[in-house]
C-alpha cells in the first residue's frame, strides 16, 4: 500500500538534469507527513529482524529520511557527506560517476569495530554512492547490515551491484 501511495506522489521531470533523462522527483513526499511516516515505518519493519547499531544517511536527501528512520529505530545517525563538509578527523573514499568522480567522507569517531550499520539513501541508481558508503563503514571497522532506499531505478543495475555485499537491499518502490 505504501508503494502505491509513494508512486502516486513521485513527480516525473523530463529532461532533468540534462536532455533525455526522466528524473523521478521525490520531494513531494516531504509535503505529505502521513505518507512520509508510512514510508519510514515500512523501512523500519523491513529491518526489524536485522541487528542494527546505527543508520548512515548519504548526503543530501538520504539525511532527510535517514534521520527519521534512525529516530524510529532509536539508533544513532551517521552523516556521510560530500568532501570538505565535515569538520574534525574523517576518512574518505572516491568513486566513479557517469561524468567523473565524487568523494564522500565520514567522521572516524561515529562507528566502532563490529557495529552493524544500515546505509540509507533516497534513490538507488547505479549503486556508486551506496557502495562508496559501504567502503567507508568497513574501512572504519564497522559492518554493513543492509541498504535501504525509497526508490530504486532498477534498470540502472544498482540493486545487483549491492547484492555482492550479501546483505539485505530494500527499496519501497522500483522503476
Amino acid at each position: 500500500m505504501v508503494s502505491f501511495k509513494l508512486s502516486s506522489i513521485i513527480r516525473d521531470v523530463p529532461d532533468f538534469p540534462k536532455p533525455g533523462i526522466l528524473f523521478k522527483d521525490i520531494t513531494p513526499l516531504y509535503s505529505n507527513p502521513a505518507i512520509l511516516e508510512e514510508c519510514v515505518e515500512e523501512i523500519r519493519s523491513q529491518f526489524k529482524h536485522v541487528k542494527l547499531d546505527a543508520v548512515a544517511g548519504i548526503e543530501a536527501r538520504g539525511f532527510l529520511t535517514g534521520i527519521l528512520l534512525a529516530r524510529a529505530l532509536q539508533l544513532p545517525f551517521i552523516p556521510i557527506r560530500k568532501a570538505g563538509k565535515l569538520p574534525g578527523e574523517k576518512i574518505s573514499t572516491t568513486y566513479d560517476l557517469e561524468y567523473g568522480t565524487a568523494t564522500i567522507e565520514m567522521h572516524v569517531d561515529c562507528t566502532s569495530p563490529g557495529m552493524q550499520v544500515l546505509i540509507h539513501d533516497d534513490v538507488l541508481a547505479t549503486g556508486g554512492s551506496a557502495t562508496a558508503a559501504a567502503h567507508l563503514i568497513k574501512q572504519n571497522g564497522a559492518q554493513v547490515a543492509g541498504f535501504s532506499f525509497l526508490v530504486s531505478l532498477s534498470f540502472l543495475g544498482g540493486d545487483q551491484k549491492l547484492q555482492s555485499f550479501g546483505k539485505p537491499v530494500h527499496s519501497l518502490i522500483s522503476f
